[in-house]
């Protein structure tokens, strides 16, 4: 797979790593808990709201479907394959997904639960605006590689990849 216009570096994220920064996400979440469920952003959101259920003892979980991207490319809009009906705009909520990058999903998200509280782990900065609370922030040129995308493969020394590029 090769990176997309716009973006210029992999950031790889394993299992383990997803795990921990998932953990680290429930233990910021704890000073806004109790919730009364959690909205599991799909795809990427649904192992990290999993984490987050569990660490918080939340058992009411949802998912809201959409589809902004496709391989490594944004598709530059958002299609709601499956929107949300909750009660009081969500409030008492959390949403729960991997990054928000260019905040386009987050917005048709925000727009459905205007009152729930947003967590990424890793956020870019043109969707910063809108999360509340996130664990890492990367660069807006970044493709963040998560586990579910990858396979063990040969990889060149950095120096090689700069030659290159160059």
């Amino acid at each position: 797979m090769s990176i997309g216009a716009n973006y210029t570096k992999y950031f790889p994220v394993s299992w383990e790593e997803l795990h921990r920064n998932g953990r680290a996400l429930a233990w910021r979440l704890m000073e806004k808990a109790p919730f009364k469920g959690v909205i599991a952003v799909t795809r990427g959101g649904l192992v990290p709201a999993a984490i987050v259920a569990r660490e918080l003892d939340i058992r009411h979980i949802d998912t809201v479907c959409i589809a902004a991207y496709r391989d490594d490319k944004s598709v530059g809009e958002a299609n709601i394959i499956k929107g949300l009906n909750l009660p009081d705009d969500g409030e008492g909520w959390v949403i729960v997904d991997d990054l928000v990058d260019s905040g386009i999903t987050a917005r048709h998200v925000r727009k459905m639960v205007p009152k729930a509280h947003f967590a990424t782990i890793y956020a870019k900065p043109k969707g910063l605006d809108q999360v509340d609370t996130f664990i890492t922030e990367v660069s807006q040129d970044t493709w963040i590689l998560f586990p579910w995308d990858q396979a063990p493969s040969f990889v060149k020394p950095i120096v090689e990849e700069n030659r290159e590029r160059s």
